[in-house]
């Protein structure tokens, strides 16, 4: 009989307690007492501290699913194992050490890799060797560390500094899409708080990367944050199963969250939109945990995913699932913004910011040293299509609701 799986729990350098693999193929976390007992926060907004184990009788807790790698890195991971199926606990236990957050998981016997079924004739499988970091999403990437201005894969027991992103064999602009998206959504929103990246070279790799600073590390190591899909208890699979609305409602209800901050999330997804990023799913979106409550964290991950076959907005938006972008109209904005809390003319102020500096977008894209003209041209038709479509007409919408 196989022996179940566990490991180790740590907030930052603190044990908190332990993650257990029970009998019946339930999964259950308990806070250690001495954790308790020490008055330490809550390792994530749905596991409260206290003496009872939670048990998830249907896989990992959300919160912990969530740190767990996706698509290209977790099939990779996976054959370093030795096995191209393997369960996502098993994965979280041999890659938790560099989760997103502040929160690693150790397992107590290290996986054997003597049979893995990995390309060590390919640079990117390589590294993946000794990068003993789990991140999410299906685009091929890893986690590095710069030192000097010099990008490396981690090392075992290394906490990264940077997450490396790598083009698709279908869409080999991608990283430079992702790259001019931002430049354009950091000068449609110029007093927001936008990730840091750039497109640089990773030492021991045959093709630049998009290279993003990573929000939640700094000198001191790590900062503690979740994604949507965590604050709202979903796993990782169902990140397109929900709304826009959701999160508003959670800012809006949970003790501690400044529901000003409403206006900062609908005016990140306007200028998403605006850019033609469908792709913006529950994972998308996260919070910082502070002393004084939870904030929004950067805003990462905006991508012109409406250039290539992802036509559908990623979230239900103003009660419409899996609403085509071409046919996405001035109302439906207008309503969003209302089921936000907000008024016409918070609605309008927000529209009239991104009229202000639609300009200064396109300057950014243009000047941009990334990048084909082609792909600049693209995008900037692509804004000016959302902008002549929907966007312009949403003081119309306004004065009608009124």
């Amino acid at each position: 009989m196989a022996s179940l799986l566990w490991g180790k729990v740590y907030y930052h350098n603190l044990f908190a307690g332990f993650i257990r693999e029970e009998p019946g193929d339930s999964i259950s976390f308990n806070y250690d007492a001495s954790y308790i007992e020490g008055g330490y926060p809550a390792i994530a907004h749905t596991l409260p501290v206290r003496s009872e184990p939670y048990i998830s009788n249907y896989g990992l807790h959300p919160f912990f699913d969530n740190l767990v790698s996706e698509g290209w890195l977790e099939q990779l991971q996976s054959r370093l194992l030795g096995r191209r199926i393997v369960s996502r606990f098993e994965l979280l236990l041999a890659f938790g050490f560099d989760c997103a957050g502040a929160v690693s998981i150790y397992d107590p016997k290290p996986s054997d890799l003597s049979k893995s079924m990995l390309d060590m004739s390919n640079p990117r499988e390589l590294a993946v060797l000794t990068n003993r970091a789990s991140l999410s999403g299906v685009q091929p990437k890893l986690a590095v560390i710069e030192e000097n201005g010099i990008y490396r894969p981690t090392r075992m027991d290394e906490l990264s500094t940077h997450i490396a992103k790598f083009p698709t064999p279908t869409h080999s602009d991608l990283i430079e899409n992702e790259y001019l998206t931002t430049v354009a959504v950091k000068a449609l929103l110029p007093k927001d708080e936008i990730v840091q990246l750039t497109i640089d070279e990773v030492v021991g790799l045959d093709e630049p990367a998009l290279l993003i600073k990573r929000f939640d590390r700094n000198s001191e190591g790590r900062l503690h944050f979740e994604e949507y899909t965590q604050l709202l208890n979903k796993r990782s699979q169902t990140k397109y199963d929900g709304s826009y609305k959701d999160m508003a409602n959670f800012l809006l209800e949970t003790n501690g969250c400044l529901p000003t901050q409403v206006y900062i999330l609908y005016r990140r997804i306007l200028a998403g939109l605006f850019m033609g990023n469908t792709d913006m799913h529950l994972k998308n979106f996260a919070m910082f945990h502070t002393k004084d409550g939870l904030r929004l964290t950067q805003s990462y991950d905006q991508i012109a995913a409406s250039l290539y076959d992802y036509k559908t907005v990623a979230l239900t938006i103003s009660g419409s699932k899996d609403h085509p972008i071409g046919d996405l109209k001035s109302r439906h904005l207008v309503l969003l913004g209302k089921e936000f809390g907000l008024s016409p003319a918070i609605i309008n102020m927000a529209v009239m910011e991104l009229a202000k500096n639609r300009e200064a977008a396109k300057d950014a894209i243009n000047d941009a040293p990334i990048g084909t003209k082609k792909l600049s041209n693209k995008l900037i038709k692509l804004m000016d299509k959302r902008w002549n479509g929907t966007f312009s007409l949403i003081g119309k919408a306004l004065s009608k609701k009124q």
